[in-house]
């Protein structure tokens, strides 16, 4: 049995985790930027400073990008209050997690560890395999050039892979008439002559057409076919107004909460005249995330929140009801028998909006009467028509009618509430997970467990344990290739 520090430890744990998957130090809707990041970085200090282990453990489990980068960061600065087995296995994750960070949050990280003074062996010999592990560094000299001219200045590092010029490049670029890497060489030559400029990525080639005069609709036009997938579905909207066609989002394989954003970012008529379409692609989204697994949950009943305050802010402008919108179709491909509420009562998902109140509770009464196997809830937690009654729904039903848990219930919350340092929850008697994407709601639902109090510490860790080694275990496989 779990003594009392380790259920207290196993309670700590779970808070964060749902911090890190849900804060990213941005506005919500009723937390402004300053009580995100106060909130989000005590709760890092006070984990750091009590669970280290478990603390680094949690950069295998499904946090976002924002708080993988403060961990590594803060183990990183801290790694004098390490011992050798804790670096060893820090290392390990920390090299893991890096190689699925995009490459921006990377450079961002080095840099924060230089302004910080942090240039020890371990930090360079991260530094040294991230950056030898990069595919082609002169396409990262170009395109994230001030990062990586930062990063080697202050390690002093040359890269194994780096082409022979690249010091060169990054710190006296003039200096040669002529580049022999054809990237670089292009970059020169964009200096002078338009047509090199459309070679490049999009980010380094902006600053060139602003240079040339070249107007915007005529830039992206060409620019078109070299767009990676985030900035074409990015720039298509002000490319249409523009009067640039060829700026087209293939929606094809787009990521299920990626493409459900993009779909409310739409005008409602779009959404009408594209239904098919739009439709096919969430549900073909869905379909890839579920797998093998799909329609195999049995009956699956979602209440979903649609009420204004799934608005979120103008930092992540309507991101809690997109991952509404992405969980109903996951759900759908998941469940044999699926039902789904919106709180608003609309029944037509593609043309949800953030509209009106939050009547949770009668959405559950709803819910309950479908006699599911399991009920969702997709909700920021506030429920104010009439405010408790939720919370009061799910005790009557887990203590009084179904006692013995026929239905399981977990609430999945996508916006964290910096005074509670925690997602806001509905009642104690359900688990309560945070979720940043609808791609993780199956690890979710599975890690939601643990909120219920029915399994303690030795079976989070052992969960958390098995997560790194999953993680550890590819990252070596991809680097043996």
């Amino acid at each position: 049995m779990d003594s009392y520090g380790d259920l207290v430890a196993a309670e700590d744990v779970l808070l964060f985790v749902n911090a890190a998957i849900t804060s990213t130090g941005q506005r919500e809707f009723r937390d402004d930027a300053d009580e995100q990041r106060m909130s989000l970085d005590f709760l890092h200090a006070y984990m750091l400073g009590n669970y280290r282990e478990l603390y680094a453990g949690v950069l295998a489990l499904d946090i976002n990008d924002h708080n993988a980068v403060l961990i590594v960061r803060r183990l990183l600065e801290t790694a004098g209050e390490a011992s050798a087995d804790q670096r060893r296995r820090e290392g390990r994750l920390i090299a893991s997690r890096l190689a699925s960070l995009p490459p921006r949050r990377v450079y961002g990280l080095f840099d924060a560890l230089r302004r910080a003074g942090v240039n020890n062996r371990r930090t360079r010999a991260i530094v040294r395999d991230w950056l030898a592990s990069r595919k082609d560094l002169a396409f990262d000299a170009v395109k994230y050039r001030s990062g990586l001219k930062r990063v080697l200045r202050h390690t002093h590092l040359t890269p194994s892979n780096a082409p022979e010029e690249l010091g060169t490049f990054l710190f006296a670029p003039h200096a040669r008439p002529r580049y022999a890497a054809p990237l670089l060489e292009t970059w020169r030559r964009a200096h002078y002559e338009k047509a090199a400029l459309y070679e490049l990525p999009y980010t380094a080639a902006e600053g060139f057409a602003a240079r040339h005069g070249i107007p915007r609709e005529v830039f992206l036009e060409r620019m078109a076919p070299r767009l990676t997938r985030l900035e074409t579905l990015r720039l298509q909207e002000s490319a249409r107004a523009r009067g640039a066609t060829g700026v087209r989002t293939d929606l094809a394989g787009m990521p299920l909460t990626r493409l459900a954003a993009y779909v409310l970012s739409l005008p409602l008529e779009d959404r009408l005249s594209r239904r098919a379409e739009l439709t096919g692609a969430l549900e073909s989204a869905a379909g890839r995330v579920a797998g093998a697994h799909r329609g195999t949950w049995g009956k699956v009943t979602a209440v979903l929140d649609d009420s204004f305050s799934s608005f979120g802010s103008v930092h992540k402008r309507r991101r809690p009801l997109a991952v509404a919108l992405a969980c109903h179709h996951l759900l759908a491909a998941l469940a044999g028998d699926y039902t789904a509420l919106w709180t608003s009562g609309r029944t037509d998902a593609l043309l949800a909006y953030p509209y009106g109140p939050s009547p949770l509770g009668r959405r559950l009464l709803d819910a309950l009467e479908t006699a599911p196997a399991r009920l969702v809830i997709v909700s920021d937690g506030w429920d104010n028509a009439p405010p408790g009654l939720a919370g009061e729904v799910l005790r009557v039903w887990r203590t009084r009618l179904d006692p013995g848990r026929r239905t399981g219930i977990v609430h999945l919350n996508p916006v964290y509430n910096a005074a509670g340092f925690d997602v806001r929850r509905l009642s104690p008697t359900v688990p309560t997970a945070g979720i940043r994407d609808a791609e993780d709601l199956p690890a979710l639902v599975e890690l939601a467990q643990f909120a219920e109090g029915r399994t303690g510490l030795a079976e989070l860790t052992a969960y958390m344990d098995t997560r790194a080694a999953l993680m550890t275990a590819g990252h070596d496989r991809e680097r043996a290739r």
